[in-house]
């Protein structure tokens, strides 16, 4: 995104799962990683005061208080991740440059985070963004901001190619309503979670068995992450169906990895061999999600098959159930926070499709 005045580019980690946009930021910075561009710097004129409304909304969002010692001061935040990163910093406000799809460009004045003190991966190696891009449903979110000021509605999809890159957009131009899967939004017990509620679980057109599941949608996980329960139901039924050309294998990537006669080349070679996993939505009349085997396999740099589901409950997850990336590849997936409903629909991601005026990434 371009952002500023004037306007510099800086990669941002698409998150559905969190609320707050934030740049890594000369503050000066006390902890930063090295980032693929400069890192932004802040102007006093651009903070944004302690009794700002949109402090208000995001401290609430973050730890349900919100306190202001004096009308001046500014509006400092700490987020903490799931996967333990975290980031302090301050509010400020400044220009977003956003060309619509029409072609035109729009500069709204949006608030977001100025992190001063990160600790996220490894602060050795150059990270690949820059700061994340926070598409949640608190009014804090980029999505919420620009349905505030007008400028689209209040609906965000993303499309995430198995071959790599994708797009993103922002309105509701893009939205297949009479093709796509639809489920009403379920107030998730975990923050501001965008989630279709509760799923069954199936394997290959058989029931696993388990109670259903909250599923939460996380587009800044890369991985899917289920309980303990459906996990070990899901990873007995993957074993008993295996064919005997494949073979279960370590591998440093993941837990659980097969190989062939010969190293694989992409999932393509291997889904012959594995079933569909489909998650049944109780809210959404019988909404189904098929999970091909492609969107939950992972082909590694060892050319073995492994499975892009983890047990949530290994890494402090407790009953959360993520559906993160690699499930999502393929599949366009629409938040629409005007109707209060999540939609899906397979999509070949590396093709823009044709719009009218939605901002578009």
């Amino acid at each position: 995104m371009n952002i500023g005045n004037p306007p510099r580019p800086y990669f941002l980690d698409v998150d559905t799962g969190s609320d707050l946009t934030w740049l890594q930021c000369d503050a000066p910075c006390i902890s930063c990683n090295k980032v693929p561009h400069p890192l932004y710097r802040p102007t006093k004129s651009k903070l944004v005061p302690c009794v700002d409304q949109l402090c208000a909304s995001l401290h609430c969002g973050l730890t349900g208080r919100h306190k202001c010692d004096s009308p001046h001061q500014q509006c400092d935040y700490e987020i903490r991740y799931a996967d333990q990163g975290s980031s302090i910093g301050v509010l400020v406000n400044d220009s977003f440059a956003m060309r619509l799809a029409n072609s035109s460009v729009v500069r709204p004045s949006l608030a977001f985070g100025c992190g001063y003190d990160q600790h996220v991966g490894s602060s050795s190696e150059v990270a690949p963004t820059d700061g994340v891009l926070g598409l949640g449903s608190g009014s804090i979110s980029l999505l919420s901001q620009l349905s505030q000021h007008g400028i689209t509605k209040n609906v965000v999809g993303h499309c995430l190619s198995l071959r790599g890159g994708g797009f993103l957009f922002f309105g509701d131009d893009l939205v297949p309503y009479s093709r796509a899967t639809w489920t009403p939004m379920a107030r998730s017990a975990f923050r501001n979670y965008y989630s279709p509620g509760s799923a069954s679980l199936y394997f290959g057109g058989r029931s696993l068995g388990v109670r259903p599941m909250e599923v939460v949608f996380d587009s800044g996980s890369s991985f899917t992450y289920f309980a303990a329960q459906p996990y070990q139901a899901l990873v007995t039924a993957l074993k008993s169906e295996l064919s005997k050309t494949l073979k279960e294998v370590s591998d440093p990537s993941l837990p659980l990895c097969w190989k062939g006669k010969k190293p694989f080349k992409s999932v393509l070679d291997v889904k012959k061999e594995f079933k569909s996993l489909v998650l049944s939505f109780a809210n959404g009349k019988k909404a189904l999600m098929e999970i091909p085997p492609e969107n939950y396999l992972i082909v590694t740099k060892y050319g073995n098959a492994c499975l892009g589901i983890l047990n949530g409950s290994e890494v402090g997850l407790k009953d959360l159930n993520i559906l993160g990336d690699v499930t999502m590849q393929d599949q366009m997936v629409i938040y629409d926070n005007e109707r209060g409903q999540i939609g899906w629909i397979r999509a070949p991601c590396d093709r823009i499709p044709k719009f009218g005026s939605s901002a578009l990434l």
